[in-house]
């Protein structure tokens, strides 16, 4: 039998919506043996009807296994945690009013799981990110993604410059976010098809990314700091974008 590479995700949103998501690929739960709330009750019947193996374990040794102490008392043992195949994305820039929200090499964990958390309540179609210097799906980003790491398509691309250009020819808008852009997002056309494109943490868009997008914008900064995090741009470029495509 083929063995399969496995990781761990844990808390209340990430293993309630694998179980919701992709049961299928849940190879076992823990939960906190000292837990006894309704909760945890109410999860344990979701995970029983599922006939998924439950284990009871000790606070540490649960941490232990997570290499985490924000476990919140459940973890599982989840099978193939991979992004979506590249060509998953040729149907999507076919779609009537597609919108998309493209990563040049986010590395912070933590950022990916707050955009991803982001692009699931603003509507988007999938998530594109590259394959190489960027994070992917690890325990912490699907932890901080609260559940939108399955309900959201993440696709990594090997080449993603050469895929911002496929976009162009399907007629997607791409619009890539600079500091240095002349024009305001709120001046903006964000109807119709659609993709974002966020720069990396610090240093923004690469060259060849940023010469792929059709035009730059920027948010207007009325203080002293130059730019906001990345995941907070991010939410606020995609519920612009929700506003005009109401």
């Amino acid at each position: 039998m083929a063995k399969h590479k496995t990781e761990i995700v844990f808390g209340f949103h990430a293993v309630e919506s694998a179980l919701k998501n992709d049961p299928a690929n849940i190879l076992e739960v823990w939960i906190e043996a000292s837990r006894h709330d309704k909760r945890i009750k109410h999860l344990v019947q979701d995970i029983e009807r599922q006939g998924i193996a439950i284990e009871y374990v000790k606070k540490k040794d649960l941490e232990k296994r997570c290499n985490s102490n924000k476990t919140q008392g459940v973890a599982a043992r989840y099978r193939n945690l991979t992004a979506q195949p590249e060509q998953s994305l040729d149907a999507l820039l076919n779609k009537d009013n597609v919108f998309l929200l493209v990563l040049d090499g986010i590395l912070d964990p933590h950022n990916l799981g707050a955009c991803l958390r982001t692009a699931d309540a603003a509507g988007v179609d999938a998530v594109i990110a590259p394959k190489d210097r960027a994070v992917g799906l690890t325990p912490v980003v699907r932890k901080v993604a609260c559940g939108a790491a399955e309900s959201v398509p993440f696709i990594q691309v090997t080449n993603l410059a050469r895929v911002l250009k496929q976009m162009k020819d399907a007629d997607i808008w791409v619009v890539g976010t600079a500091g240095e852009a002349d024009n305001f997002i709120y001046d903006t056309n964000l109807k119709g098809k659609l993709a974002i494109v966020m720069g990396a943490e610090e240093k923004g868009m690469r060259r060849l990314t940023r010469e792929n997008c059709d035009q730059l914008i920027k948010l207007p900064m009325a203080g002293q700091v130059e730019s906001l995090n990345v995941s907070v741009a991010t939410g606020i470029s995609l519920f612009e974008a929700v506003r005009q495509r109401s």
